[in-house]
């Protein structure tokens, strides 16, 4: 599902951005095998079978949560890539917005939230568009690297240690709290990259 539902004129689009958003709300509150689809049917003033005319069941629900993150992201890689920005610029931009994603568009559903509930085929999905959002940072690492701004390091690692600090953050990040998403995003790249940089 293609973010740019979330503005269509199609009703049924917007409808479907509204479910996987409550649904997404009560998979970060409750976790995936506790949150029930009467409950993000409720949430929505919806009744159950309503819900089952957009999605097939549940596990269809999370798969669209992630595959609207994804897209989300996957349009970001493309336009950082074509930006010609400086590595550290490119960088700050996707964490940055990285961050924004999960807490703000999809309500702290984080990329790797609840994999092991999807099915064979929708995992294999998940984790091939999930990797070339990883290998598009590692691009980014590498660039820095030869170009004399990051110190050099293994840019695999890195990476790794990139998304899992930023998929961590809805495990803690509280709405209500004194810190708002654009401060956590910032500062998270502030730290990010300042561990990055040649000394």
């Amino acid at each position: 599902m293609a973010r740019s539902e979330s503005t269509s004129a199609d009703p049924k689009a917007r409808t479907r951005v509204q479910i996987l958003r409550s649904a997404a709300a009560a998979f970060g509150r409750l976790g995936y095998h506790g949150a029930t689809v009467e409950q993000i049917a409720a949430a929505l003033h919806m009744k159950k079978g309503n819900l089952y005319y957009y999605f097939r069941n549940k596990e269809d629900i999370l798969f669209a949560c992630h595959q609207y993150s994804l897209d989300r992201l996957h349009e970001l890689l493309e336009e950082t890539e074509r930006s010609g920005l400086p590595p550290e610029d490119k960088l700050r931009r996707l964490i940055v917005s990285f961050v924004q994603t999960i807490l703000d568009e999809l309500h702290g559903t984080a990329l790797f939230l609840d994999l092991e509930a999807l099915s064979p085929s929708h995992l294999k999905k998940v984790i091939l568009r999930r990797d070339r959002f990883d290998r598009g940072i590692r691009g980014v690492l590498e660039e820095g690297m030869a170009s004399g701004v990051f110190t050099r390091s293994d840019p695999k690692l890195l990476t790794f240690a990139i998304l899992g600090a930023v998929n961590w953050i809805p495990r803690w990040f509280d709405p209500k709290g004194s810190a708002s998403s654009q401060e956590i995003a910032d500062r998270f790249a502030d730290y990010l990259i300042a561990g990055l940089r040649r000394s």
